[in-house]
């Protein structure tokens, strides 16, 4: 008996220690990725701007052939969603909203993840002129982990698993783009 109390204890320390790490781990992280795309600003913006054209540039998009998807509202305008159900686990269930526009300079969405997990994140694309003809595309993500999840921050690595997809997409915004 005196043994299950000790591991029982050991436990509840160890669980105490990760509880208290916790609430000095930071709970927003931010990822961001840029390219240089070989055309008119506008033309850049008036793309990316509509949710349906993700469908042909977002890694995410194309993982699950089989996806449901739903659009609501005028795409390309503040309010309009792109819904999303699957069963594949590394898409779930979840919805996208276009919350702001700055014309020709920038998009913020809302990203509502609601299957595997419960989430709420922010992400943008902002488009800037490098010339007549180049555009640079920053795609982002701002999101945050409450606590205690927030311990698994620094094992998961936000900035390599959403990094890589962010580059993935922007390669195939580019190759979109610059081949039409």
């Amino acid at each position: 008996m005196k043994v299950v109390k000790k591991i029982l204890f050991g436990l509840l320390a160890i669980i105490a220690f990760l509880l208290l790490i916790a609430l000095f781990l930071p709970k927003k992280y931010a990822i961001e990725r840029e390219i240089i795309i070989d055309s008119p600003k506008d033309s850049v913006f008036t793309y990316i701007k509509y949710l349906k054209n993700q469908d042909d540039f977002s890694v995410w998009a194309k993982i699950d052939p089989a996806m449901k998807k739903k659009f609501s509202g005028t795409d390309g305008t503040v309010g309009a969603i792109s819904a999303w159900e699957s069963k594949d686990k590394n898409v779930g269930i979840g919805e996208q909203e276009i919350i702001k526009i700055n014309e020709g300079e920038r998009i913020d969405f809302e990203l509502r993840f609601k299957v595997p997990f419960e989430s709420t994140d922010n992400a943008f694309m902002i488009t800037k002129s490098i010339s007549s003809n180049q555009t640079k595309v920053i795609w982002g993500f701002n999101g945050n982990m409450p606590y205690p999840m927030n311990l698994m921050l620094p094992v998961m690595n936000m900035e390599e698993m959403l990094g890589k997809d962010l580059e993935i997409g922007l390669e195939n915004l580019k190759l979109n783009l610059e081949n039409k």
